[in-house]
């Protein structure tokens, strides 16, 4: 039987490498975004596959792959990839939102406490001695009694809603549609600010999530109200944010991704207010590999291939 052949658009650990060319003929896309046209107008015709992770994927690239009927992604989010253009196309896409909303709520959590109870100033403060010195260290702020909003109540934002429940926050949220969930939906987000004392930023990165988070946003959260981005930087106008700080019209945010990254804004770095962490929110060894895996998985279960393998961890 013929190996269907499958592009490999993805950085990807070395034994998922090894799993894939045992399933399929593979083929791997050039690093040199000068040479990927010539390479796909030689092999574009005979891939049924794409293995994706930061590869973008726009209208050209797909009509120069026609045969293809699946991506499977590494990632969660979406934004490199003309989801519309592949499903016009009827082409199957899977990612790994379900395999890696648990620790990245973990993470939003983590972050949310960090913010709201300075822990990493409180750690500083230890660390530098001045415990002694200055006996108690500042109040922080109960996530027990605040009103949390969710943005995007997907996989992600569930699973965060659920701990939340747990700690006994009030919840509400806000996307484009109603879900059928038993907390309040709010079509406007400037009045889910307004009601809010945190927002939570799990939505996909769009056109229309782009800057979601601007001005008039972090106007209404006002100036004790907190934000945490766990979705994708663009979500948030950082110089809106910046200019927010600046003049103390909201009291914190919790970031674990940014606009143009790995570069963040000497602001943020400058103010103890954020919490910044570079891209973590799934970033757990379980994790990490059950997203390469589904990779495989995704793949090998469109085009019917058995195959057993030991995966001792």
């Amino acid at each position: 039987m013929n190996k269907p052949i499958v592009l490999k658009a993805a950085e990807l650990p070395e034994w998922t490498n090894v799993e894939l060319r045992e399933l399929f003929n593979v083929l791997e896309l050039p690093e040199d975004p000068l040479e990927i046209q010539s390479f796909l107008k030689k092999n574009g015709s005979s891939v049924r596959g794409i293995a994706l992770r930061k590869t973008k994927i726009d209208a050209a690239f797909l009509d120069a792959v026609p045969a293809v009927e699946i991506i499977a992604s590494y990632s969660a989010g979406l934004d490199n990839l003309d989801v519309e253009v592949a499903k016009a196309r009827g082409i199957k896409i899977e990612n790994s939102s379900r395999i890696l909303a648990e620790d990245v709520a973990n993470t939003a959590i983590g972050l949310a406490l960090a913010l709201t109870r300075d822990l990493v100033g409180a750690d500083a403060f230890v660390r530098s001695g001045m415990w002694p010195e200055r006996g108690q260290y500042p109040l922080g702020r109960s996530i027990s009694r605040m009103k949390v909003g969710i943005v995007g109540l997907g996989t992600i934002g569930s699973a965060i809603v659920k701990r939340l429940q747990a700690f006994g926050s009030q919840l509400a949220y806000y996307g484009p549609s109603r879900k059928s969930v038993d907390i309040p939906y709010y079509d406007d987000l400037i009045k889910l600010a307004k009601d809010c004392d945190m927002l939570i930023l799990t939505c996909p990165l769009s056109p229309a999530t782009h800057h979601l988070v601007n001005a008039d946003v972090l106007n209404a959260l006002g100036p004790r109200g907190f934000i945490v981005n766990i979705s994708r930087g663009p979500v948030v106008d950082e110089a809106a944010l910046i200019a927010a700080m600046k003049a103390n019209k909201i009291a914190g945010a919790a970031l674990d991704v940014f606009e143009n990254e790995p570069d963040v804004p000497q602001e943020f770095i400058d103010d103890p207010r954020l919490v910044l962490t570079p891209h973590i929110g799934s970033a757990t060894d379980e994790t990490r590999r059950a997203m390469a895996e589904n990779v495989v998985d995704a793949l090998a279960r469109h085009f019917g291939m058995p195959f057993s393998r030991d995966r001792t961890r």
